[in-house]
């Protein structure tokens, strides 16, 4: 008769079972196979970095070699080129450029590049891009000069916007530009180019508008005339005053200004001389009656 052999019991002991229900867990499954592995890493580069000396020179590697990428000859920006400006508006930019070229493409920031060129006066929009070959090229354009700003103390380039774009010294630097005056006029400044244009069929040499109580304007001759426009309807009464020159050649004649403030009742001023001309025929003609 043969001994019994105790057979061992199937069943998992407790631990183990524990365990395997553990290793069912998803949450406890992304732990072991995400969370040991990063813990590991971070442990080893904690303990690495734990050194300042070896910090150092990690940073210092790292920036060299990002030196090394950012200064290839792909991307570095080696010249200037401006497009599209005078060469006063080119001298002006180079001249207030921030950075010396040859420079990396990554250290340039176009957006601010921009910016600092459109604060120049003369300059009314601005486009700056990097060019295939390493240029940097500036499209610039500039505000349009359509009169001169006479104040108290400068003679100023204005655009049709009536911004200040330039100051000249004499009248005779820009003589082709006609010449505005008082205050609130380069608000006002595409009306009064409106109005010049008006004023041709005149055929006379214009001195220039003058802003009178920033409401209305004044057409001065190159005789000293005037020609006192309304705050509204400036044009047509304008066109009055050619109508009436044409017809007896007022504007010839010995006046000193024509008020068409009141577009109904046109009044005419004579002049010092010719006044007392007037009133010396007046009483001449009374005295023979």
């Amino acid at each position: 008769m043969q001994p019994v052999i105790p057979r061992a019991d199937p069943a998992p002991s407790r631990m183990s079972y524990r365990l395997q229900r553990l290793m069912l867990t998803p949450l406890y499954r992304r732990l072991i196979r995400f969370g040991l592995p990063i813990l590991v890493v971070a442990g080893i580069a904690g303990g690495y970095l734990s050194s300042e000396t070896r910090r150092t020179a990690l940073v210092e590697q790292v920036a060299e070699i990002r030196h090394q990428i950012e200064t290839r000859p792909e991307f570095m920006v080696n010249l200037l080129s401006v497009e599209g400006a005078s060469t006063s508006v080119q001298e002006d930019i180079r001249e207030i450029f921030p950075y010396d070229l040859p420079a990396s493409s990554f250290d340039l920031v176009l957006d601010d590049i921009r910016v600092m060129i459109e604060e120049l006066p003369a300059v009314a929009r601005a486009e700056v891009r990097i060019r295939q070959g390493g240029v940097l090229v500036a499209e610039i354009t500039e505000r349009v000069p359509v009169a001169l700003w006479k104040t108290r103390d400068a003679l100023n380039v204005i655009d049709i916007e009536g911004q200040v774009i330039g100051v000249v010294k004499a009248r005779a630097e820009r003589a082709d530009l006609p010449v505005v005056a008082g205050d609130g006029a380069p608000d006002q400044v595409a009306e009064a180019i409106e109005l010049l244009r008006a004023a041709v069929p005149l055929g006379m040499d214009l001195r220039g508008l003058v802003r009178m109580g920033e409401r209305r304007w004044d057409l001065v001759i190159a005789d000293g005339k005037r020609i006192l426009l309304p705050e509204t309807g400036a044009v047509r009464a304008l066109e009055r005053v050619i109508v009436l020159h044409g017809a007896q050649d007022m504007l010839g004649r010995d006046l000193a200004s024509v008020d068409m403030r009141i577009a109904a009742r046109p009044t005419i001023r004579l002049n010092e001389n010719a006044m007392e001309d007037w009133w010396t025929i007046t009483q001449m003609s009374l005295g023979t009656n």
